[in-house]
């Protein structure tokens, strides 16, 4: 159903994907300004974000954008359509220069998302899906595989990941509490493609968010079989007035892997 917003989305994540990998093999002392809530921007977020929204206005002048480089245009809360972005996913990461940031470009339809695309530039990788259509991993070399969530529901089996910037006490309760021991900590929307992928089971998030950072891994996440709520256990949904995640949210393989 979302055939063409798919494969618009997956080329315009790849250009502006392809363009951030430019600028950080360029400039390995990047200029960093700070936006109005202190956090970082650098030229490749505004870079990415100008490929990203000429490609989606172009190919879909009735669509609303909601993006994180661009002014909040609230005539989008009268639109059933809304392309979800975040040019540049973990730019924390990026001014690291450890390669765990992405693309994320989402589609919201009537506040559920709907598409989803994430796009890896340090490693080529494309992670996308569509409502009703799966989850699919399309490689730098050009094979794509379905993606599954893996059936592990064994506790002492269980592989968590978690935020390498944005630490918090209730996680690290939730590991002491349930004795885990396989611990990632990685940057981005990676941590959902991981569990998408099959990669790992759990991933809790109490920090708040923005519906950028969730919308397109939600829907890859979820077309891959896994489960995604926020902490409450009431769903996400997106194009809101309110962009901030407030509840946090919780992503896993299988319902019985959720920690309480």
């Amino acid at each position: 159903m979302w055939n063409k917003e798919l494969e618009v989305a997956k080329e315009a994540a790849v250009r502006a994907g392809i363009e951030i990998k430019r600028i950080y093999e360029e400039n390995p002392d990047i200029e960093v300004d700070r936006k109005a809530d202190n956090s970082p921007l650098t030229i490749a977020d505004k870079a990415s974000n100008a490929i990203i929204v000429e490609a989606l206005r172009e190919a879909f002048p009735g669509h609303s954008i909601l993006s994180e480089e661009e002014k909040d245009d609230r005539k989008r809360l009268e639109n059933d359509l809304c392309f979800v972005v975040d040019p540049l996913d973990g730019t924390k990461e990026f001014i690291k220069r450890n390669g765990q940031f992405t693309v994320n470009i989402a589609l919201a339809h009537r506040h559920k998302s709907v598409m989803g695309v994430i796009y890896v530039p340090v490693t080529g990788e494309l992670y996308y899906a569509s409502e009703g259509d799966g989850a699919f991993l399309k490689k730098e070399d050009g094979s794509v595989e379905r993606l599954h969530v893996s059936d592990v529901t064994d506790k002492s089996r269980l592989r968590v990941v978690m935020s390498s910037s944005h630490g918090c006490k209730e996680m690290d309760d939730l590991i002491e509490k349930h004795h885990l021991t396989n611990i990632v900590s990685i940057g981005s929307s990676l941590k959902g493609c991981l569990v998408a992928s099959g990669q790992a089971e759990v991933y809790y998030r109490h920090n708040p968010t923005m519906e950028w950072d969730t919308a397109a891994m939600q829907c890859i996440v979820e077309e891959a079989g896994g489960k995604f709520r926020q902490m409450d256990d009431s769903e996400m949904t997106y194009n809101r007035e309110d962009s901030l995640n407030a509840k946090g949210f919780y992503i896993v393989n299988s319902p019985v892997n959720e920690l309480r």
